[in-house]
């Protein structure tokens, strides 16, 4: 069949993708309602504290300038669903960054003069923003993120461990990172009428939308939110952020309408990030590279202002077979910005260690790491004792291992060198959960022949308007020409959040649902009536428990050469092989996974943000301290994956993608450069000074 009229899996083109390339994409900070008025934050100079005064004359003499908001006239709140939108609510400083005022002014640049003439006076108090693994204030929550239980135990690890011929026991540190998307955090709203409309920069405009409502004592049906084109997230737009609080509370105090676009520099104090973890793995195995137990024990921490956990220990959950399992999680909560949410949590940092330490037992026992992987598959889910759904690791580790011809490498370190420059391999497992979260869609057909599905998703430029009209298209059975897609709306059918890369299988299920029984009601009605026919559903089905465990698989290789005399990291090459059910647009999968395979790059060679415990204050506050990939960077990226005919996901058969790229990739590259030099570092990100002592 040709594309048209079988639409899923093919390559096609974004909708969108003339709109952003032509400029008539319309973002967050892009509407220009009549009367405009832009915000602009003033951010907390101490580390932890509260506000003894705020001066504001000199900023309401800057000419421009409207109004200065402070804890003493900003509209009062009732308490929100998240704790860090309390935002000028009381004097209290839980971390540098936090907002102790907003300017108002009739432009960008009068707001930044005003906030910069805004004098605020505190009073200190001691702070504390070091990670230690011992650090007295540690303790053990309930639960992770994602609702994991922290402690899951199998067996007797530790007798298991000390029995056993191999041990390896390792530690692992990872400094915070950052999400940094293209488009920073920015929302104009709006108020009339007692009804709120908020613009937002969003991955979710339903929780918005929610959120405000429960900030603002609103009935849902009083706000909306819209986020129409989102400019990148990576999890930092998964919840509702501050300037969204700001814009609507200075909106409500002027009359008029409020713009806030958060200047970048201000976004690691705001929008939350990947918390730094500490993580001790531990493997015991025979010398045949069977493995008898696994511990993985991770330390991180969280702010004052609420608990968020990084689940780094659950991939070991998942991975590998062994009788005996430990995996725990400590936290500590510091005078810091709230972690959360940074593209893959848990898996991303998680699988760093357990990949580099399979790696290093790999090496213990001249056991090939592609060979000591599938020694080691477990039949079923090893936490849960579940069967999968489908498990593709070792078709992923096969295949990849053929296109990367990783069996002609010498698995000796420090053995090829070309020049000043050493060279290595190596390779990493992959997996992440599969999630789907409630979601609900419609689907019209109007008597000119064309249809329109509407459901409130989120396209953060993953390409999500493009496979929604695809598989609406193909349960129609209709070119995806003749389906109009609207999404981005908090007033359409009530689509999740885009994150956990449950977006399409959330939303697609929905939208399968009400085409196919649009479908139905088309062939038994006998034609289309002058007011059209519409057809609504949701996704009860895909979103209950199921008793299979669910997750994507994937395999990452690369090859690196390392600067014997400066240090420096160039990657030559990464592949990458991926089972995530059926692929339903070949062409946007692609780019989901070459670009989470490159912040895992990111992860592993350039990206870092360092605390500086004296101002407790994140050191890289932009882009040319906070070193993000670029092409030069890789110079041969490659994505592929196999097919998966998995009957137990959703009408589709599909897995998330947007997650499974960066999984994995960060550990690969470290076992490259370590098979490249010999030298084994257990930190990220691995730059030439911490390298080159060894050269």
């Amino acid at each position: 069949m040709s594309h048209a009229t079988q639409p899923l899996g093919a390559p096609v083109a974004r909708r969108e993708g003339r709109e952003k390339v032509t400029g008539t994409a319309r973002y967050a900070v892009e509407y220009h309602p009549a009367g405009r008025l832009y915000g602009r934050v003033v951010p907390a100079t101490v580390a932890r504290g509260r506000v003894t005064a705020v001066r504001t004359a000199d900023a309401l003499a800057v000419p421009g300038v409207h109004t200065v908001l402070t804890h003493e006239n900003a509209p009062r709140l009732r308490e929100p669903d998240d704790p860090v939108l309390a935002v000028l609510q009381n004097t209290r400083v839980p971390h540098r960054g936090w907002p102790v005022a907003l300017v108002v002014a009739d432009s960008l640049e009068a707001a930044r003069a005003g906030a910069a003439a805004v004098r605020v006076e505190y009073e200190s108090a001691g702070h504390d923003t070091v990670l230690t693994w011992d650090h007295p204030g540690m303790y053990t929550p309930e639960t992770a993120n994602g609702g994991y239980p922290a402690v899951r135990e199998r067996g007797d690890a530790e007798a298991a461990l000390a029995a056993a011929p191999v041990t390896i026991d390792a530690t692992y540190t990872l400094g915070g990172l950052h999400n940094h998307p293209m488009e920073p955090h920015a929302s104009t709203a709006r108020w009339a009428d007692g009804h709120l409309t908020v613009h937002d920069s969003s991955q979710g405009s339903t929780t918005v939308r929610d959120s405000l409502a429960q900030a603002f004592g609103l009935g849902r049906d009083r706000v909306t939110v819209v986020s129409e084109h989102v400019g990148g997230g990576f999890g930092s737009k998964g919840t509702t952020r501050p300037q969204a609080v700001l814009a609507a509370m200075a909106a409500r105090l002027t009359g008029r309408p409020v713009h806030i676009a958060l200047p970048r520099r201000y976004m690691p104090a705001l929008v939350g990030h990947r918390a730094p973890t500490i993580q001790r793995v531990r493997l015991g195995a025979d010398r045949d590279g069977v493995l008898r137990a696994v511990s993985h024990e991770v330390a991180t921490q969280t702010s004052r202002i609420k608990e968020f956990v990084e689940q780094a220990a659950v991939p070991a959950r998942v991975m590998y077979a062994s009788p005996h399992s430990r995996t725990t999680h400590r936290v500590v909560a510091l005078d810091v910005p709230t972690p959360s949410w940074m593209r893959a949590p848990g898996e991303a940092p998680g699988m760093y260690a357990l990949e580099s330490a399979m790696d290093e037992l790999a090496c213990a026992l001249g056991i090939d790491p592609v060979e000591l992987r599938l020694r080691n598959e477990p039949a079923v889910e090893p936490d849960s004792g579940r069967p999968f759904s489908s498990r593709g690791l070792a078709g992923c580790l096969h295949e990849g291992a053929r296109l990367f011809r990783w069996y002609d490498r010498d698995p000796q370190p420090a053995a090829r060198q070309e020049g000043r420059w050493l060279l290595g391999t190596g390779m990493a497992s992959a997996t992440y959960p599969v999630l789907v979260s409630p979601s609900a869609a419609s689907a019209h057909a109007a008597p000119d022949g064309s249809y329109t599905v509407r459901v409130n998703a989120t396209d953060i430029g993953t390409g999500a308007r493009t496979v929604i009209g695809q598989i609406a298209a193909a349960a129609l059975g209709t070119p995806q020409e003749n389906v109009r897609v609207e999404i981005g709306d908090s007033d359409l059918p009530p689509g999740s959040v885009a994150g956990g890369s449950s977006g399409t299988a959330s939303w697609g299920s929905a939208v399968h649902h009400a085409a196919t029984a649009l479908a139905r009601r088309l062939a038994e009605g006998g034609g289309v009536p002058p007011e059209g026919v519409t057809a609504t559903a949701d996704n009860e089905k895909e979103a209950a428990a199921s008793p299979f465990a669910r997750h994507a698989f994937g395999a990452h290789f690369a090859e690196v050469a390392v600067d014997t005399l400066t240090g420096e990291v160039r990657v030559r090459r990464m592949l990458g092989v991926f089972a995530a059910g059926r692929i339903l647009n070949a062409r946007t999968a692609r780019s989901q996974f070459i670009g989470g395979m490159t912040m895992g790059l990111g992860m592993a060679l350039t990206e870092g943000s360092t605390m500086d415990p004296l101002f407790g204050d994140y050191a890289e506050h932009d882009l040319a301290s906070y070193h993000i990939p670029v092409c030069a960077d890789v110079t041969d990226l490659q994505a592929h994956w196999i097919d998966e005919d998995d009957h137990h996901l959703n009408p589709m058969g599909s897995k998330g993608i947007g997650e499974i790229g960066i999984v994995g990739t960060a550990a690969a590259l470290g076992n490259a450069v370590r098979h490249a030099t010999g030298v084994r570092t257990r930190s990220l990100p691995i730059t030439p000074d911490t390298l080159l002592p060894y050269l």
